[in-house]
Order: C-alpha cells, then sequence, then structure tokens
C-alpha cells in the first residue's frame, strides 16, 4: 500500500486570552476530559496520515516558552507559531509557517478539542475539490434581535441559517490570497470562510456536531467534560 500524499497542513488558532471563562490561565491550556484542551485537537490532526504539519499559533508572551506538554506530540510535525492581536493576524502567522508541500489548510480553533475525524474527513475533502468548506449545524432555536436595553426588536426568521464550527478547510492559493488581501485592505472577520465569501470565493457546508462544542465559559468546561463522559 502506498503511503498518502502528505499535502495537508494545519492551522489550530490559540492566541486568545480566553478572559471570559473568569480565569487567569489561558482556557486553550486548561485541561478538559484528561488532557490539555489545546492537546486534543494537536493529536487529533497528528493521527492523519495525511497532514505534513501542524502549527499551534500561541499568544506571544508563550510562543518562545511553550508548556511542556504541547510535546506530547509527534514533534516533527509540530511548530509553534506567534499570535497576533486579532485573529486575522493570528492565522496569517500560522500561514506564513506552513510548508511549501501544504497545498490543502484546515484552520481550527483550539477552543473546540472534540471534533469528530468524519468532519475532518469531509472538509478535507471539499476542499480537495476547489471550495472552502466549513463544518456547520442548522439553526433551531427562534431567533431574537435585541437592543442595548434588552428589549426584543424583531424575530429573525431561521430558515437557511446555520451555526459555523471548526475546522474550515481551504486550497491553499484561496487562504493566502484572501488573507493577505483582508490584511492589506484592514478587513477582519470572526471566522475564515467569511473573507471567502466576502471576496466571492465558493464554501460550502458540510455536517458538523453538537459535541464540537466551543468552550467559551466555565459551564462550558462542565458540560465539555459530561459529553466526553457520555462518549466513551
Amino acid at each position: 500500500m502506498t503511503n498518502p500524499v502528505q499535502d495537508v497542513g494545519v492551522v489550530i488558532v490559540a492566541a486568545g486570552s480566553g478572559s471570559r471563562t473568569g480565569s487567569e490561565e489561558l482556557k486553550q491550556f486548561r485541561w478538559v476530559a484528561g488532557k490539555p484542551m489545546l492537546l486534543h485537537s494537536i493529536q487529533l490532526f497528528q493521527q492523519r496520515s495525511d497532514v505534513c504539519m501542524v502549527v499551534a499559533v500561541l499568544p506571544k508572551r508563550y510562543a518562545g516558552d511553550p508548556p511542556p506538554w504541547l510535546f506530547q506530540s509527534d514533534i516533527s510535525r509540530l511548530l509553534v507559531g506567534v499570535g497576533g492581536n486579532q485573529r486575522g493576524s493570528s492565522v496569517r502567522s500560522g500561514l506564513d509557517d506552513l510548508p511549501a508541500e501544504a497545498r490543502i489548510v484546515v484552520i481550527h480553533d483550539a477552543a473546540r478539542p472534540f471534533v469528530l475525524d468524519e468532519t475532518v474527513d469531509a472538509v478535507i475533502a471539499a476542499a480537495r475539490n476547489g471550495t472552502g468548506a466549513i463544518a456547520a449545524l442548522p439553526e433551531t432555536d427562534t431567533l431574537k434581535r435585541v437592543g442595548e436595553d434588552g428589549r426584543i426588536i424583531e424575530t429573525i426568521e431561521r430558515a437557511g441559517l446555520w451555526r459555523a464550527q471548526t475546522p474550515q478547510a481551504f486550497p491553499r492559493d484561496m487562504i493566502d490570497e484572501v488573507t493577505r488581501r483582508a490584511n492589506r485592505e484592514g478587513i477582519s472577520a470572526t471566522d475564515d470562510a467569511a473573507l471567502c465569501e466576502h471576496y466571492g470565493f465558493p464554501v460550502v457546508t458540510v455536517p458538523g456536531s453538537e459535541r464540537a462544542m466551543k468552550i467559551t465559559t466555565e459551564a462550558d468546561f462542565a458540560r465539555a467534560e459530561v459529553l466526553s463522559m457520555l462518549a466513551q
């Protein structure tokens, strides 16, 4: 059996302050389900034989002296990048660190440690077909637009609305172009697919998972522990 081509590069965005947890410790370094949150994602992607490199983008003060547990992984396929003040600059830093052979790029938030293998398979497969791809879930709740005073302004029709998750995958040329243009033009976005949309590149959705929740608050950590136990 021939070995698969290692042409997938992964950027894990882990440069945030994590202030909404109410803890002084960075949330991406906190333990959840038996290991530090960031390590879950690093090990998930390094289990793949098509991944040539994983770049973990950390806050500047940690990039030069990362926590030792970070190296409980394949260090030959791990680089530590220096994050910026905004998500866009952190992603761009990670992209710059990827080797030339990474023709497909996966971007993932460290705050989502429980992504399913089949989700990663699906976004990469779509990117190989020439489009951007994101994991997403259809919105099922009733949505309200609320003013600063707490009063409801309007109810938003939820048909066709989806909740974006990560991982998100792109052809290297596509994500390189949109991030460089966005940085040059001062355009920011809360996810990378939005930049592709802004510049007219196609992006498709693949089925996400409720298990791939984003851990933001202290209550999320408790919920994540429960989810991990149910998955065993």
